[in-house]
């Protein structure tokens, strides 16, 4: 039998906001456990601390949330539970490149890049918070809040000519044991007791995960809800659990991810508002290393507020960057309000091309799951650095969104869609000061009159 939980049971609406809470936590560690087996979601895999190199842009068949097609990635997951590692960044002549370092827990922490950093060489120590080893005189220590974390590294790339640089320029980025020293073998995701049943496998990945990297002092009130659920117990208390447990977990469990994709969908807004994730990822209020800005225009104080933004940061855009390093909008209407449809044809106008000191692309999305839209001429982007790209003579720059090649000189700027709902987002690279504050102006997607839409 397992250990019985002290006092009386929560609602089902507070144990739902638990499920919320503990979310990112849950998902993350799903897909670092995916890269290292082999099973996740993005086509590159390999060990714990190591770099693994994506040769090729991402395509349809990344079943993975919103990947962007201008960067290569070079990703790790690192556990630096049994000594720390040494990183080395090239000079990448000022090619833009931003390594992220973002925690079990989805916060981002740190930043090694143009922006943060600069394109110089550079020398890094990653390491567990309360390492007291010697740092060279020539690196920079990086203390990473939890022991398992991920690297999410994207270096630009300028089209297909562009893929053997970036590969050279890749592989000269080092990631390796500190001094040389094997260390202890990484100790990985922690395993779940195989005698809990699937319904409540979520919660018991929870339970081992949040023992094993447990949240600030601050986060002491939802750690305390977590309690009521047995999540703080060992032996695990859903081995054999009580029925009225047991259907309160798998309630909750229904009713969490309910509200997170409603939160998700950006619930009702002004006809065709792009959704702005500026402040998307400002849901870390903790720990702020290199690169990662430490100032109350990027936090969000309300710590509820803030973990439900990282839930729905999780689930629509894993691993996302900080809008001071990448600003995203997002949209799923139309200027009238309506939802996006591959059965329509649209255009996107705009009167000044975003101001930016990196790059700009617009990327397209079938819905609901956000992978990237299947198409004949392989194009998943579009942007500045667009082959052939066509700007009007006033500087503006349109852009067809259909189904089908719309013809008459528009295909150079066309960006398909999938035949039903689709979801674009706009990516600006190391934005400038006027899309931070609302300045510069995004307009709504207009729809096409049928006569001037399919091709």
């Amino acid at each position: 039998m397992s250990t019985p939980l002290p006092g009386g049971l929560p609602t089902p609406d507070d144990a739902a906001k638990v499920f919320v809470y503990g979310y990112p936590l849950v998902y993350d560690l799903d897909e670092v456990a995916g890269f290292v087996a082999g099973g996740g979601a993005l086509p590159v895999s390999g060990p714990y601390n190591r770099f693994v190199a994506a040769r090729d842009l991402l395509g349809p068949e990344t079943h993975f949330v919103s990947p962007n097609n201008d960067t290569l990635y070079l990703m790790a997951m690192c556990d630096v539970r049994g000594g720390p590692l040494r990183l080395e960044v090239p000079d990448t002549d000022g090619r833009y490149y931003v390594l992220q370092f973002i925690d079990a827990w989805t916060n981002n922490f740190a930043y090694v890049g143009r922006r943060a950093t600069g394109t110089g060489s550079g020398t890094f120590v990653l390491a567990a918070a309360g390492w007291a080893g010697e740092l060279p005189d020539d690196a920079t220590l990086i203390t990473a809040p939890t022991g398992i974390f991920t690297i999410a590294g994207r270096v630009q790339v300028d089209g297909a000519s562009d893929l053997a640089a970036v590969h050279a320029l890749q592989d000269r980025f080092v990631l390796e044991p500190f001094e040389g020293a094997a260390g202890t073998a990484p100790a990985g995701v922690p395993p779940v007791d195989p005698a809990v049943g699937e319904e409540l496998v979520w919660w018991e990945k929870f339970r081992t995960r949040l023992a094993a990297f447990p949240p600030p002092p601050d986060d002491a009130p939802f750690v305390d809800a977590a309690a009521e659920l047995g999540l703080l117990t060992d032996p695990s208390p859903y081995v054999d659990p009580p029925a009225e447990l047991r259907d309160l977990l798998v309630d909750a469990e229904a009713k969490g991810r309910e509200l997170i994709e409603a939160l998700a969908s950006g619930g009702s807004r002004p006809k065709g508002e792009w959704q702005a994730a500026t402040h998307y990822f400002d849901y870390n209020l903790d720990f702020f290393e290199i690169g990662a800005v430490d100032d109350p225009a990027w936090k969000i104080p309300d710590r509820t507020t803030a973990y439900a933004t990282r839930a729905v940061a999780a689930r629509a855009g894993l691993w996302g960057n900080n809008g001071y390093e990448a600003d995203y909008r997002l949209t799923a209407v139309d200027a009238d309000g309506q939802p996006l449809t591959g059965e329509h044809a649209y255009a996107l106008h705009l009167d000044v091309p975003p101001p930016v000191d990196a790059f700009w692309s617009l990327t397209m999305y079938a819905s609901p799951d956000y992978y990237l839209v299947d198409n004949p001429i392989d194009r998943y982007s579009i942007g500045d650095r667009t082959e052939g790209l066509v700007t009007d003579g006033d500087g503006s720059i349109t852009i067809w969104m259909q189904a089908t090649a719309p013809g008459g000189g528009r295909d150079a700027n066309w960006l398909p869609t999938p035949p039903g709902p689709f979801r674009p987002i706009l990516r600006l690279y190391q934005p400038r000061p006027e899309v931070l504050d609302g300045r510069w102006p995004l307009p709504p997607i207009q729809r096409l009159p049928e006569t001037d839409g399919q091709g």
